[in-house]
C-alpha cells in the first residue's frame, strides 16, 4: 500500500489574523459584498466585490 506523500501545507491562519483581515475590508470598501469561503470549519478565501457608483449628468 502506498504512503501519502507530505504535502507542506501554509500555516492555518488564527482568528485573529482573520478578523484583522475582515475589519481590514471593511474600512477600505464603500459599496459591494464580503464573501467568506468556509470549508470543513476553516475560512478558506475572502473575497472582496466592490463596486463604483458614477454620477450621470
Amino acid at each position: 500500500m502506498n504512503s501519502p506523500l507530505p504535502i507542506d501545507l501554509p500555516k492555518p491562519e488564527s482568528h485573529q489574523e482573520i478578523t484583522a483581515h475582515i475589519v481590514s475590508i471593511l474600512q477600505s470598501i464603500r459599496f459591494g459584498s464580503i464573501e467568506i469561503v468556509v470549508h470543513d470549519g476553516r475560512v478558506v478565501q475572502i473575497d472582496k466585490h466592490e463596486k463604483f457608483r458614477l454620477k450621470t449628468q
